[in-house]
Formats: structure tokens, C-alpha cells, sequence
């Protein structure tokens, strides 16, 4: 069951709660309703996960634990899942979604003009390509959120359809024998 395969890689509540970044949250993260493993849940995860996953921000788990919260849905899969984004996965993302909010803001992509480490160059170069990044990053976000969302629940009604099917075979057979 996707139930059992999902928890079978989420840690406990305890570890959640001893986790320092998130110990702010007090003893809001004990709410029950936050560890269910339901089709609303678990899917509701999946949007807060990937939508922040995709916005380029520091302290991405703590933003997904908030919303977790705010809307509570399943919060370890929410937390998780903004490791989609990880320092593998991060340039060819962001530059992705930079290039599509250069598309819709019709303007064009900066030439790589050289990685350099100091503020200057950061604030130089961010104070160029944050509209287009955010704005890319945002809308690219929300639809793989949206898109996860709608897959999510479509899968756990397929499953639940599936197993249930099965078990009215296998009673079936065994008042037929």
C-alpha cells in the first residue's frame, strides 16, 4: 500500500520535534492531523513540498514546515520533498526557471559574465535576474505542484480501487470453494 511505503521512509514525530531548525514550532508539530497518511494529506504535502522545492529561498524546509502548519497536510513529506532541490539538482533548476521567467517577462537571458565570490558581484548580478527567477521559479513551481497534487490523488484512488478489487476476488473465491 503506498500508505506503508510512505511511512517506511519518514521519520518519527520525535525526530521532527528534536530537529533544532524546526524546534521554533513547538508542540504544534505534534498535531496528529500533521502525521496522517491519507489521499488529502499526503497530496496536499506534495504541493507544499514541490512548490517550495522550486522557489529559491534559504531555509526551504523550515518555509515547507510553516505551510505544513498552515494548511495541515502530512508534514514529513512535505519537508522532504523540498529536497528535490539539492546542490546537484539547484543550477539546473533555478537556471531553468530563470530562463522561462525571462520568456514570460520578455526579456532577455544575462550572458554569463563569470562566478566571482563577493557581495558586489551577488548584488550586482542578483539585482539583474531576480524578477525573472522568482517569477519562473514561482509559476514552474506551482504547476509541478498542481500536477503532483492531481497525480497523488489520482494514485492513492487507483490503489485503494485496486486493493479493494482484489479483496472482493479473494472473497469471491473463498465462498465459492
Amino acid at each position: 500500500m503506498a500508505r506503508k511505503l510512505i511511512q517506511r521512509y519518514l521519520p518519527d514525530p520525535a525526530q521532527i520535534r528534536d530537529n533544532k531548525s524546526l524546534r521554533f514550532l513547538g508542540d504544534h508539530i505534534l498535531n496528529p492531523n500533521l502525521w496522517h497518511m491519507n489521499r488529502r494529506s499526503v497530496a496536499s504535502a506534495f504541493f507544499v513540498g514541490i512548490l517550495v522545492a522550486f522557489i529559491p529561498i534559504p531555509f526551504q524546509m523550515v518555509v515547507s514546515a510553516c505551510l505544513a502548519l498552515i494548511i495541515q497536510c502530512n508534514l514529513p513529506v512535505s519537508v522532504a520533498l523540498v529536497w528535490i532541490t539539492n546542490p546537484v539538482t539547484m543550477p539546473i533548476m533555478w537556471y531553468s526557471t530563470y530562463k522561462i521567467g525571462c520568456f514570460i517577462l520578455q526579456t532577455p537571458v544575462a550572458a554569463h559574465t563569470g562566478f566571482e565570490v563577493s557581495v558586489e558581484w551577488f548584488t550586482t548580478e542578483f539585482s539583474r535576474i531576480w524578477m525573472p527567477l522568482y517569477l519562473g521559479s514561482f509559476l514552474t513551481g506551482l504547476f509541478f505542484a498542481i500536477i503532483s497534487y492531481i497525480g497523488i490523488r489520482l494514485f492513492w484512488r487507483w490503489h485503494i480501487i485496486r486493493a479493494w478489487r482484489q479483496r472482493q476476488k479473494r472473497r469471491s473465491r473463498s465462498a465459492s470453494v
